[in-house]
């Protein structure tokens, strides 16, 4: 028996949904010091409050970027499981700017789960950004995670 076997009853479910974080206009600006992207709709407040949404707004991969930290960690607790590794993006959709002040929340639904041999497998995950009070999400994202685990357990 695999240690991710417990996993298996989990597809097509939902495994989680993070708690709020509010993306702040200190973040936003320490995202566009860290990446060298210090285009005005983030970080020029003045000119923002002219512009589309009338307030500054994160960037797209500041709120890719908070995927790890606002997703369901629920294999890592199991007996046997050694780590988990981000294993990269099937498909992302930026829908709905985060306007500075805004709450996000990543809602977490486990789409499919393959062996990928002794000790790894795969996790294929649909990840919802919703901002609070808002219709659509900020984003989508089909996500990969690689789950490693003891193969003798």
């Amino acid at each position: 028996m695999s240690a991710t076997d417990p996993l298996r009853k989990l597809v097509g479910t939902e495994i989680g949904l993070s708690d709020w974080l509010t993306i702040d206009q200190d973040r936003i600006d320490r995202f566009a010091e860290v990446t060298g992207d210090h285009q005005w709709i983030h970080v020029d407040r003045e000119r923002a409050a002219a512009g589309p949404f009338g307030i500054t707004i994160a960037h797209g991969f500041l709120t890719l970027s908070l995927l790890p930290k606002l997703s369901s960690q629920r294999w890592l607790a199991l007996p046997g499981v050694i780590g988990a590794l981000n294993y990269g993006l099937d498909r992302v959709r930026f829908l709905t700017p985060v306007k500075c002040g805004a709450r996000i929340r990543n809602r977490v639904k486990m789409l499919s789960l393959e062996d990928k041999g002794p000790g790894r497998t795969l996790i294929t995950n649909e990840s919802t950004m919703e901002i609070e009070g808002e219709a659509k999400p900020a984003l989508v994202a089909t996500t990969l995670v690689m789950v490693l685990s003891d193969a003798s357990a």
